[in-house]
């Protein structure tokens, strides 16, 4: 193994000489996110027609996109429990091969609260936006192959548990070879152009690397990942917490909480889409960073 302070050099002279060709395509990003966050959808509550709707959408668009189904199919059924109650979840789950095996797993969970009090939930920032921008990057290292296997994984329920998560890593086969979780959650509604990469406590090592990749006009922040931050550790927020509770390396993105989480308002006419465009791009651009990172790390 090459020693980190060399592995750092290389890669940033690596991220000056790629990032140009690392664009992504906006335009559908925008519309995906508009859909995603319809009134069609009744608020993507698991276990209803919304849910099912927007299940059929993301398969479509890695049909369209190309990503690879893994096996004989992009769906993934689990059960768990909710106030008594046994219940059934659906994730979907696309594959792009990379050079190597090895994989990144590339989380966003497309569940929402659904319809309250004749009021539709939406969830443009939690989590549509997410899920576009995981239909977004599928796109992309189809066009663009990847060092590693890269699975796209549109977690369902995570709303009240983690639970599509929590089936994801009980699955042997899903979880052969990770290296890395890169999860989305909430990467879209901010007013100071302010997005978190949260991990870096636990895996120090990610933070010099993701100190060099260009983020635009986006401050990309640390933090949150301590455990004297209190209701503010995001350790265990979202879909990232399963993966390192069994040790496997995650970086979460997200923003600060705002005015309309888990609120009617958060609609897609709410969204800053100059702010969302650049922070999917910013995480691209950090999948892309430790995507090589590893690659340099296994020679």
């Amino acid at each position: 193994m090459k020693p980190f302070s060399y592995l750092i050099f290389v890669l940033g002279l690596t991220i000056s000489c790629t990032a140009p060709q690392a664009q992504l395509n906006t335009e559908q990003l925008i519309t995906d996110l508009e859909y995603l966050s319809s009134d069609e959808l009744g608020g993507r509550l698991v276990g209803t027609e919304g849910n099912e709707r927007a299940q059929f959408y993301i398969m479509q668009r890695f049909t369209e996109s190309g990503v690879q189904k893994l096996g004989d199919r992009y769906t993934r059924t689990f059960q768990f429990e909710r106030n008594g109650a046994q219940m059934e979840g659906v994730n979907i789950i696309g594959v792009v091969p990379g050079e190597s095996e090895s994989m990144i797993v590339l989380t966003a969970h497309f569940d929402h609260i659904g319809t309250r009090d004749s009021l539709i939930f939406n969830g443009a920032d939690d989590n549509a936006s997410g899920t576009a921008a995981l239909l977004a990057m599928a796109e992309y290292f189809v066009q663009n192959t990847p060092r590693h296997t890269i699975v796209f994984a549109a977690l369902d329920a995570e709303e009240g548990g983690l639970n599509g998560a929590r089936a994801f890593v009980k699955d042997s086969v899903l979880m052969e070879n990770v290296l890395l979780n890169i999860n989305m959650d909430m990467i879209a509604q901010n007013q100071v152009n302010e997005l978190y990469a949260v991990g870096t406590y636990h895996y120090p090592e990610f933070k010099p690397i993701l100190s060099t990749i260009d983020t635009g006009e986006i401050s990309l922040l640390f933090g949150h990942d301590r455990p004297e931050d209190g209701n503010q550790n995001w350790t265990y927020a979202s879909d990232h917490a399963p993966f390192h509770e069994l040790g496997i390396p995650f970086v979460y993105f997200g923003v600060e909480d705002h005015e309309h989480y888990h609120q009617h308002t958060d609609e897609f006419e709410t969204i800053p889409q100059e702010f969302y465009k650049q922070s999917v791009q910013t995480i691209l651009n950090a999948t892309i960073a430790l995507d090589e990172y590893f690659s340099l790390r296994e020679e």
